[in-house]
């Protein structure tokens, strides 16, 4: 097969893949491998010779590297400390301590494939002590949990998890040295590293930082685009000539770029590379997959699969409850880092090219690896029966967070109930304080709980986007519900639960923009407030009152924009800087100027009906250069243009319209 088809190959089982798993609502690196098993040689064996997709995938580990050290951030740390550096060291230090053992004990005692150094049970114990971040967190921001007290346990041993992989990208190769020349590699791996990193970050920020302004004042896309990769890449190779790994290299890349003002456009820039990439590693790791390993070592892999979930999801409960979380806490962030993890892969695959993992063992570690994350989604999903099944004090103590609840409320009637209790729950707060309005805030915050209560605020510890919390708020009683924080899917549960049970009560949503601004509304929202366009009403009311606008006049124009939903400032021209994901979703403006041979010359403007393609007529410029308000009857003529406001494609379609039929 030549390189174009066999590209064209990974493309199409990469496109299928994805498109299926999204549809199942499941993450996308389930379609990558899903596809790999598919079209490798051990399946359909469409793809016979994965070794030089494999190179390519590289490329993959080598973005995802960089964008964890991107996302490296000392106050993120700081602020994450206990969970990062308590939960999350012990996680991976009891993990490999009770596999390194574990895996000696059976070598020892069975014999055979399990017979192995202490080199090859440590390299393995690493393996097996990552989790799957791109899944976990991607299932938890769907459910809204990323807040709750599980939650932030899980970040902070994910997060602990990617820094560790920078120790064991040293660790692993040095283990594949000849026995007689173990510890020398090792301490001279550990010296390279310590010198290179050190060397990079004490004058490497300073180099960055110059060297990114200086591109960047070249005004170039591609010029920056270039000299990212170019970082990124020489980075990588600088390690792998030093004769460490290319992903310590990338790692240090992003650390270097996180301390500049352009971490944030290098983000943006990186992650076509970054998804693509990683996505394409995915695949090769799904080819190497043999099912028929499935088949002819099935007890094998069901071990291999289910005492890791077993080991991983005890040790963390027993880690989160010595640490003080409650037994459902601590078993819901065991049941979610259970699984292996996309970094597993990467270690697995370095030990493998180290002569460090047998053949007979790489197959049935790979399909039990494979599985465990296909198992996630579904281990997450039941998880709360899981737990409310084993833990019998779950129930109470959720029963007992209601009462908490239900007990501040109980003599309350007419109050707001404020869902989260961030900086805008609190000045919200502050100001019905004012007006004498009673309140309940919901956070799931326990340290701000704690500060805000002993301030004698009325806050509880509790999950809004639950029924029974909003219920035990005194629901059916309030006046009104205000959801503070920028959370579609959690706002979206607290819409639904409203409208079931408390349908007369209004509803105010915080949004980030108006990407979402009519989804919310059709859920129930009364009101929805976007905070950008907010932000664009009270820029333009104190431009408007400085150049002399009455102010009554001022305060009328705002109305009227909140009134119509903000039609008039929902719509943008696009531009080179607004090309993020997010902005590809949102409402745009376009002109369309009508050339003589236009087919919509002559025809009244209510003809055309443009609204049935999605789109707004929101302005119109007469040929003389004369600006009317768009009317149905009007009819067009040469070299009138058109204002219209609509999603991308449906602007394409209208312009089509109006200009070729």
């Amino acid at each position: 097969m030549s390189s174009l088809a066999l590209t064209l190959l990974y493309l199409l089982s990469a496109v299928l893949g994805v498109v299926v798993f999204r549809s199942l609502k499941l993450p996308p690196m389930l379609g990558y491998l899903t596809a790999g098993v598919l079209i490798g040689p051990h399946a359909l064996g469409l793809a016979r010779n994965p070794e030089g997709a494999r190179h390519l995938g590289e490329f993959g580990v080598v973005f995802l590297m960089f964008a964890i050290g991107l996302e490296f951030s000392l106050p993120k740390l700081r602020a994450m400390r206990r969970q990062v550096f308590g939960l999350g060291l012990l996680q991976v230090l009891a993990t490999m301590l009770v596999v390194t053992a574990l895996l000696l004990l059976l070598g020892r005692v069975l014999g055979g494939i399990w017979e192995m150094g202490w080199q090859t049970a440590l390299a393995l114990s690493g393996t097996l002590a990552m989790s799957s971040t791109a899944i976990v967190v991607k299932l938890m921001a769907e459910r809204a949990e990323l807040e709750s007290e599980h939650g932030r346990s899980v970040m902070g041993v994910l997060l602990f998890q990617d820094l560790a992989v920078v120790p064991l990208l040293v660790l692993i190769p040095a283990l594949g040295a000849a026995p007689e020349a173990l510890f020398s590699s090792l301490a001279w791996a550990l010296l390279k590293a310590a010198l290179l990193v050190g060397l990079l970050l004490s004058g490497g920020q300073r180099v960055m930082r110059w060297w990114l302004t200086l591109v960047a004042r070249r005004k170039s896309d591609e010029l920056f685009m270039l000299n990212l990769l170019l970082i990124t890449l020489g980075l990588a190779w600088l390690t792998e000539l030093a004769g460490l790994s290319l992903a310590l290299g990338a790692f240090i890349a992003g650390v270097l770029v996180s301390e500049t003002e352009y971490r944030h456009e290098v983000g943006t820039d990186i992650r076509p590379f970054h998804d693509v990439l990683l996505g394409l590693f995915f695949i090769t790791i799904g080819m190497m997959l043999d099912w028929h390993v499935l088949v002819d070592h099935a007890v094998l892999v069901l071990v291999l699969l289910m005492v890791p979930l077993v080991l991983k999801t005890a040790l963390i409960l027993l880690l989160a409850r010595g640490m003080g979380a409650s037994t459902g806490v601590a078993l819901r962030t065991g049941l979610y880092l259970a699984q292996a993890g996309e970094f597993g892969f990467v270690l697995l695959s370095l030990a493998q090219d180290q002569g460090l993992v047998r053949p007979a063992l790489m197959h049935p570690i790979l399909a039990a690896m494979v599985l465990s994350m296909l198992a996630t989604p579904f281990l997450i999903m039941y998880s709360n029966r899981i737990v409310m099944r084993l833990v019998a004090s779950d129930w109470l103590q959720q029963s007992l967070q209601v009462t908490a609840i239900a007990r501040q409320t109980i003599n309350t009637s007419r109050h707001v109930i404020i869902c989260g209790y961030g900086r805008c729950g609190q000045n919200l707060a502050r100001m019905l304080e004012r007006e004498n309005i009673p309140y309940i805030a919901l956070d799931l915050d326990p340290d701000r709980v704690r500060q805000a209560a002993a301030a004698g605020q009325s806050v509880v510890y509790g999950d809004a986007s639950r029924p029974q919390a909003l219920m035990a708020a005194g629901l059916a009683r309030a006046s009104a519900v205000v959801v503070t924080y920028i959370d579609i899917p959690s706002a979206l549960k607290v819409l639904a639960h409203t409208r079931t049970h408390a349908p007369q009560v209004p509803v105010v949503v915080r949004t980030q923009d108006d990407l979402q601004l009519e989804k919310l509304r059709e859920a129930g929202a009364t009101e929805v407030v976007p905070e950008t366009i907010e932000g664009s009403l009270m820029l333009a009311s104190h431009a408007l009152a400085l150049v002399g606008v009455p102010m009554r006049r001022v305060l009328r124009l705002v109305q009227e924009q909140r009134d119509a939903r903000y039609r008039l400032l929902r719509g943008y021209f696009h531009g080179a800087d607004d090309d993020g994901a997010t902005e590809r979703e949102q409402e745009r403006l376009a002109t369309v100027s009508l050339p003589p041979d236009a087919r919509a010359i002559g025809q009244k403007l209510g003809d055309l009906a443009l609204h049935a393609v999605g789109v707004r007529v929101v302005g119109l410029r007469r040929a003389n250069g004369r600006l009317v308000e768009a009317a149905d009857d009007w009819v067009l003529a040469d070299g009138d243009t058109l204002v219209l406001s609509g999603q991308p494609a449906a602007l394409a379609l209208a312009e089509d319209k109006l200009l070729q039929g």
